[in-house]
Formats: C-alpha cells, sequence, structure tokens
C-alpha cells in the first residue's frame, strides 16, 4: 500500500476524496478520532458545510490535534469548506466558524453564490502538466485577499452581480498547505491529488 493520507470524514464529501486517493496510489484513512490521525503523510478536508464541520471537529476533539500537526508541517490539503477551514481570515464567518490559519488567504463562504450559481470551468493550474484541468464550483468560497507567505496557482474569470467581470484566486498555497475553491474529487482527473502528492513527498 501506499502513503496513509488521513481524509476528515465528520461531514462532507470524504468518500469521494478517499477514491481520489487509491487512485492515486494512496492509502486513505478515514479521520473521525484524534488516534486515526497517528501515521497519516498528509490530511484532506474535505467540500461539506463549514460552520457543521467546525463543531463537529471540536465536539470529536480534533481541533487541537490538527493544529499542532499543522504546526509540526503535516501536508494539509482544503477543498471548498477544507479552504475556509484553512484560511487565516474569513470574512464572513460566525462568531463558533473554526479558522486555523494555516494559509495567508482571506475567504468569503458561498462568494460565489447559492446552489443554483454551480458552475465549471477549465483552469490552467501552475504546476499542473497538460489540459487544462475541469473544475467544479459548488457554493464555492472566495478568495477575496491573499498576502503573506500564500501563492496563487490557478484563477478563474468570473462575473459577480453588481460587481462586473472579476479574476478570482481558487487554488493557493503556501509550504506545505494547498487549497482550492473548487471539488477536484468530483471528476476523473487525478492531477490536484497527484500535485498534493508531490508535495507531500517533497516534505519527507
Amino acid at each position: 500500500m501506499g502513503l496513509k493520507i488521513g481524509v476528515l470524514a465528520v461531514q462532507g464529501d470524504f468518500a469521494e476524496h478517499s477514491k481520489a486517493l487509491v487512485g492515486v496510489g494512496a492509502e486513505p484513512v478515514e479521520v473521525r478520532t484524534p488516534e486515526q490521525l497517528d501515521g497519516c503523510a498528509g490530511l484532506i478536508l474535505p467540500g461539506g458545510e463549514s460552520t457543521a464541520m467546525s463543531l463537529l471537529i471540536r465536539s470529536a476533539g480534533l481541533e487541537q490535534p490538527i493544529r499542532e500537526l499543522i504546526e509540526a508541517g503535516l501536508p494539509v490539503f482544503g477543498t471548498c469548506a477544507g479552504m475556509i477551514l484553512l484560511a487565516s481570515r474569513i470574512s464572513d464567518g460566525r462568531e463558533d466558524q473554526l479558522s486555523l490559519g494555516a494559509i495567508d488567504i482571506s475567504v468569503r463562504r458561498n462568494g460565489f453564490g447559492r446552489q443554483i450559481r454551480s458552475f465549471e470551468s477549465d483552469l490552467s493550474v501552475r504546476g499542473v502538466d497538460g489540459p487544462a484541468v475541469r473544475a467544479v464550483f459548488i457554493r464555492a468560497p472566495v478568495v477575496e485577499e491573499v498576502f503573506g507567505d500564500a501563492e496563487v496557482l490557478a484563477s478563474v474569470e468570473y462575473t459577480f452581480d453588481g460587481k462586473g467581470s472579476l479574476r478570482v484566486p481558487v487554488v493557493c498555497a503556501q509550504g506545505s498547505i494547498l487549497v482550492t475553491s473548487f471539488h477536484p474529487e468530483l471528476t476523473d482527473d487525478l492531477r490536484i491529488h497527484e500535485m498534493f502528492m508531490v508535495m507531500i513527498e517533497r516534505s519527507n
């Protein structure tokens, strides 16, 4: 078996990430307790509902162990809600919203609009060779600011009501942290997960 990669499994589309990890030769571990983080070479925070995930992470006793692993340099990949959890700032977060402060970005929840505003787009992602990456955006967060050491690896052109067309970052990285606004686990293209695996291998 390949490297053990944890997938936070308290809420959201963790099963799809587990399937993608098998596709890139990794061994997914569904994480619901702190003990299940042991031995994981990386961690994925999936899409879902970020406020519900915040409450469940805390009730499962996972917040502090995850913070400590991030501080120790564990590679972590957050998609959609996972991006929100990893962000340093959440401009419209609730008081009980978890912010792990792992990457220097400011995000707005559901910034691309509600479910009916879901869309797909072809992206050129720095570090991903070959044809464009098909990205699926579902109630996706918007990155409003990138600062500090965070880097933008891909952006999308989007027309916001009342604001016109803007170029918005949708893939960002900082050290061993990778985040996407979209759901790479919902397509058969495994290249974003492969990028994360390369980050893990380089961190070892």
